[in-house]
């Protein structure tokens, strides 16, 4: 593309939390192969948890990938757990636009910085104050949905669903809260059979500010003024999804699996590479362990980077999982259960410990789901780790805890034919079922192999002419670079 002074310039901006971070770096990583001199912002809170977790040098990138960081503006917490949820998308709202501002100001003086002008922001759809600063810079902006798209369809109606009073129970059904739940709605496009409870929790957030929901509505408004919106899935997935969709929003492209896109290209430049994105150490020594064991006799357990279960919870999956009698990989982050450091029983740990590891930290979760030993995975339905897990051909037990994470789960269960899911009021009884099931029944063995054909879709997805491939093309030429198609 020539001098580095030719480079068009893409400042990425995720939302502060794991499952939004991850992605967005795919991306950037693709978009850097593709020429664009990037500029990624991490929040200074993010940015250490970086630092600390990857080493000192971690983020020096390089002199065409570059980490800025801006304030989150809120007062400090934990330096290794996730923030209040809540709490980062107030502050969002009131306390970034400004920062955000002043940075691209701060590069776009290209005599002191050295940098290309800023061509395009490429944003996650959560941050929407980003849209008001393309807008006055005059230049596209991306918009990254890291949801499926059927979860987007569910923030996407959450206006017409609070003005239906649908998400509040009638009067005479208060007392059966979970009958009410299980209603189906059949009026939003590309959501068949979706039921109150599986649109995304925030909807019913009991929020007297109202916050989570006023950011849903102002995120929404936001990405109708969007250049272009991708989508990290794949068209033979979510086609219906995709479709409705675009019939709501500016261009919308799907252009998942991003971890396999990434992996498409040539993996040459050691220092881009060794970039990550893990805001807890990794620990990869589980690699080594799962090496000697069996194909397919492995459960790995995983709750992501937010879900935060009671003690009691804690205990009922751990006594599930002894009792199954499986070899299980548990991944338990520090942070994970509610007001206590990680309590496991000390006989669950006695009792397994020959065929079941329990790492209290973070793990290579791509490298660990493709190991020949896995052959299923307990999860929280996260949709990173739900796109991995199809694209590694494994199927899943779902336990889904909030946002989008229940509509995941119900498309796992019902329409992708990959998933079960375990009652949020876990048990014990109902996980050492749920696990033989899924290890070695009949319908476990039926998952497996719809999970290998959607392995196979992603695949051919991400081939140079599958359709997320493709869609790529044309956002980078058409929406990005503004070339006429």
């Amino acid at each position: 593309m020539g001098s580095v002074e030719e480079k068009p310039h893409a400042v990425c901006i995720p939302y502060p939390a794991q499952g939004h971070v991850n992605p967005m770096l795919k991306l950037a990583k693709v978009l850097h192969h593709r020429g664009f001199h990037i500029t990624f912002i991490n929040t200074e809170f993010n940015h250490r948890r970086l630092l600390k977790a990857r080493g000192p040098d971690s983020l020096d990138g390089l002199p065409d990938f570059c980490f800025e960081t801006i304030p989150d503006g809120l007062p400090p917490s934990d330096a290794d757990a996730t923030q209040d949820i809540p709490s980062l998308c107030d502050s969002i709202a009131k306390n970034f636009m400004i920062p955000f501002r002043n940075l691209l100001a701060k590069l776009n003086d290209t005599v002191s910085s050295n940098v290309p002008p800023v061509s395009c922001i490429v944003s996650d759809f959560s941050m929407h104050f980003s849209s008001n600063v393309a807008e006055e810079l005059g230049i596209p902006i991306l918009l990254l949905s890291t949801a499926s798209a059927r979860a987007f369809l569910g923030f996407a109606h959450t206006r017409r669903l609070v003005e239906s009073g649908i998400l509040t129970p009638p009067k005479d059904e208060s007392h059966l809260p979970n009958r009410y739940m299980e209603t189906t709605i059949d009026w939003i496009p590309g959501m068949k059979n979706i039921r109150i409870k599986d649109l995304p929790s925030f909807l019913f957030a009991s929020d007297p500010k109202g916050i989570m929901r006023n950011f849903i509505l102002e995120m929404v408004e936001k990405a109708s003024k969007a250049s272009a919106i991708v989508v990290n899935t794949f068209d033979a997935l979510e086609h219906e999804g995709l479709d409705a969709l675009s019939s709501l929003f500016p261009p919308v492209y799907s252009i998942g699996p991003l971890h396999l896109l990434l992996s498409q290209i040539p993996q040459n430049n050691s220092k881009l590479n060794n970039i990550g994105s893990n805001l807890w150490k990794n620990e990869a020594d589980c690699l080594e362990w799962l090496n000697s064991k069996e194909p397919n006799s492995v459960i790995y357990v995983n709750f992501g980077s937010i879900t935060v279960l009671t003690p009691p919870q804690m205990v009922e999956f751990a006594c599930g999982l002894a009792n199954s009698k499986k070899a299980f990989l548990w991944v338990i982050r520090p942070d994970m259960v509610k007001g206590d450091s990680v309590i496991v029983p000390h006989e669950f740990l006695s009792e397994t410990k020959d065929r079941g590891i329990v790492q209290v930290s973070w793990c290579p979760q791509e490298d660990v789901l493709s190991h020949p030993s896995i052959g299923g995975f307990l999860t929280h339905c996260g949709w990173n780790s739900m796109i991995e897990s199809m694209c590694a051909g494994v199927p899943v037990l779902c336990w889904p805890f909030f946002a989008d994470q229940q509509t995941n789960c119900r498309l796992a269960c019902v329409e992708w034919g990959i998933g079960m899911e375990i009652d949020c009021n876990v048990k014990r009884d109902e996980v050492e079922k749920l696990v033989r099931e899924l290890m070695e029944g009949k319908k476990g063995k039926e998952m497996r192999k719809h999970a290998m054909k959607w392995k196979k879709m992603a695949e051919e997805a991400v081939g140079t002419d599958g359709s997320s491939n493709l869609n790529l093309d044309k956002v980078v030429k058409e929406v990005m670079l503004q070339l006429n198609p």
